[in-house]
């Protein structure tokens, strides 16, 4: 990594923080009379504790489905991927209509369809949270099979025959050679996708998915004090995005420290 990286991904890192302290001065600058009351939101008031409890339980409904479907998605897109690259020409048309039809569908068309629209044709009436899972992941999925596919062609075509040559089998040559390489190269871009994820699974609240979007809603018809409670959304999501990124560079610089210790 150059030095001119480095000092970006540093910059970057400050960027969040910036952003929290700029949203602090500008709260108490402004010309209006509001009067802010954090008690509503504070643990040590009963009443605020309370709040932020509620607000906490859709904290990890939010985690829990983003995870879920994250994990699904790229599964799912790797095999499209897969398919992407495959010589036979059927199984690349195949792929490309998955990837163009879910990709050109707006993912909250989807939620709506999947769980108004589904039902009256087939019977099947899922649940909200599955509903929510299920949008979340094949909607993604399409993007994500571009990006394996992707890191699929930046491998050299020589590191498979390389690998064949000492006798490994294709699906050993995949998971053992071409695989780890490919992972290296997208993780970046995987990590936005997660973070994509997280913040379109505020849309499943329109089903009735009790995650932070949903509560903070609820919460502020009850206590009527909107500017507290989403800027506590803010600084919920804000958290969460901090600690994806700060796994992704982790997990970078992890496998960075791999290639290098075999070079």
């Amino acid at each position: 990594m150059t030095d001119r990286s480095v000092k970006a991904s540093r910059a970057a890192s400050w960027a969040p923080w910036l952003a929290v302290c700029a949203l602090v001065v500008l709260s108490g600058c402004g010309n209006s009379n509001y009067v802010f009351n954090w008690n509503i939101l504070s643990p040590a008031d009963p009443r605020g504790a309370s709040n932020s409890a509620f607000l906490a339980r859709g904290f990890w409904a939010t985690v829990s489905i983003s995870t879920l479907a994250a994990l699904i998605s790229f599964t799912i897109g790797l095999l499209v991927a897969l398919l992407g690259i495959a010589k036979k020409r059927w199984l690349f048309y195949v792929s490309r209509v998955y990837v163009e039809f879910f990709r050109s569908i707006p993912l909250l068309v989807m939620i709506l369809w999947v769980y108004y629209g589904l039902p009256i044709l087939t019977g099947v009436q899922f649940g909200v949270y599955v509903t929510g899972l299920i949008c979340l992941a094949l909607s993604d999925s399409a993007f994500t099979a571009e990006i394996f596919r992707s890191g699929l062609q930046s491998v050299k075509e020589g590191q498979g025959q390389a690998a064949r040559s000492l006798g490994l089998s294709p699906f050993q040559t995949m998971r053992l050679v071409i695989l780890p390489q490919v992972v290296r190269a997208v993780l970046p871009a995987l990590g936005n996708q997660y973070v994509y994820i997280r913040k379109m699974s505020s849309l499943v609240s329109v089903i009735g998915l009790q995650e932070l979007t949903r509560r903070a809603n609820e919460l502020t018809l009850q206590e009527q004090r909107p500017l507290e409670i989403y800027t506590f959304l803010v600084l919920e999501s804000l958290v969460l995005i901090l600690l994806v990124s700060w796994g992704v560079r982790w997990l970078e610089r992890r496998m960075g420290q791999g290639v290098r210790g075999r070079d």
